[in-house]
């Protein structure tokens, strides 16, 4: 038999909730943060020890495979009751490799060995937090607190985006050493407000049972069990709208962004592309502010139909932009857009997915944006170069009306109800 989800606690139930979102939210803007600052720093460090662009690019290549595969093996054990021992463990692991790389710069004998281990050591860190982090909302707060304090998590991101990289650069004028140290000391303090958290992250139904434990030995189990995720996803109908409409948009923002580099690049105007980045940055901030307010009263369902007609518009002005502030306003829209729709569909996707498989259905969500995030600067590049980019903005344009058109078909009418789900 297939349990059906279990009721999240309600609010009279979770003294500590308020406390632990505040902390929870802490803990992630300032890995963000220190991502951000270290990671704008990294390849000029690289470069700046004579490693080519390839050598570079490949590292970076590296460290967003090693984040794909890793996710979905340790959400495993964050479902089966190790959620915050995996945040603690992986923030602190995280930490001390960046406190390696940190005292390397410092002490001037940086070698590519080290660096490299350590980088990859920090990816893997990162993986593991992230995944074990995602359902932790759901056993947190009540539901009627979902779209607020998702939109509060997810500006803290946003807002780290935008302030990280400055601060890195900031820091990277006065010791090349900084940022590292300054990403150090944000993986300790998400440490610690993960470790100051006093509700019980590991819901009932989550642990393991033996004999469960004795079916399948070592690898195989891991493997079948990071698969209970994607057999959730391909069975529930909004999981799968989810799924495609998240990793669509992903990767259309990405391709649309390379495709005005390259038409900047084209109009001698590269240097602002800064300024771009900023405003789509600060509209994002300003979106996910405004999530809870805009789309709080309305279903999953229509917010998302809503948005993602709202989305191609501005796509498609893109063909007619000149100036740099045309770029940056109708981009900024495309981003303040997007909140809205995220929010609302990490919402209902906390409510239909079992306390058991909040993580891994999460990470299959996030491995599948992921990855075709990855190939949209390729695709955009290979578009750009053959037909050019205004062609790309409309191609772009047209592939948004054409997810409309999908989410407004294929949505569910209602997206009440529960969802049966087996660990």
């Amino acid at each position: 038999m297939t349990p059906a989800v279990a009721e999240p606690a309600p609010a009279a139930h979770r003294p500590h909730a308020r406390r632990d979102i505040r902390l929870f939210w802490c803990a992630g803007t300032c890995d963000a943060l220190g991502s951000q600052a270290s990671g704008l720093v990294l390849p000029l460090l690289l470069i700046g020890l004579g490693r080519s662009p390839a050598e570079v690019g490949t590292i970076a290549g590296l460290s967003a495979a090693v984040t794909l595969v890793l996710g979905p093996l340790a959400a495993v054990p964050a479902d089966r009751g190790a959620r915050q021992r995996v945040m603690v463990g992986a923030a602190l692991v995280g930490a001390a490799a960046m406190g390696c790389v940190a005292g390397a710069v410092w002490a001037g004998r940086v070698s590519m060995a080290l660096l490299l281990t350590a980088v990859l050591v920090e990816r893997c860190a990162t993986a593991c937090y992230e995944a074990a982090s995602l359902g932790t909302v759901a056993l947190v707060c009540p539901p009627t607190e979902h779209r607020r304090v998702l939109s509060r998590l997810q500006a803290g991101e946003r807002g780290a985006l935008l302030l990280g990289p400055a601060l890195g650069g900031l820091l990277f004028q006065a010791g090349r050493w900084l940022p590292f140290l300054a990403d150090a000391v944000s993986y300790a303090v998400a440490a610690g407000c993960v470790r100051a958290m006093r509700t019980d992250l590991s819901a009932p139904g989550e642990r393991r049972p033996e004999a469960a434990a004795r079916r399948r030995p070592g690898w195989r189990a891991l493997v079948a069990e990071a698969g209970a995720g994607l057999a959730l996803v391909r069975r529930t109908p909004f999981l799968r709208l989810a799924l495609v409409w998240v990793s669509v948009v992903n990767a259309l923002l990405v391709a649309l962004y390379y495709a005005t580099v390259f038409a900047l690049q084209g109009a001698g105007r590269a240097a602002e592309l800064g300024l771009l980045l900023a405003l789509s940055g600060a509209a994002g901030l300003a979106g996910s502010l405004l999530a809870p307010r805009l789309a709080g009263r309305h279903s999953a369902r229509a917010v998302l139909v809503a948005v993602s007609w709202l989305m191609v518009p501005p796509a498609a002005a893109l063909v007619m932009a000149r100036q740099i502030w045309q770029y940056g306003l109708l981009f900024g829209l495309l981003c303040a857009l997007t909140p809205l729709a995220t929010v609302a569909l990490q919402a209902r996707i906390l409510q239909l997915t079992p306390p058991a498989l909040q993580a891994r259905t999460g990470t299959v969500l996030a491995t599948a944006a992921g990855t075709l995030a990855a190939l949209a600067p390729v695709l955009a590049g290979l578009s750009a170069g053959r037909a050019g980019s205004r062609a790309t903005f409309l191609g772009c344009a047209a592939l948004l009306a054409g997810l409309a058109l999908y989410a407004t078909t294929a949505a569910p009418d209602r997206t009440h109800g529960t969802v049966q789900g087996q660990a």
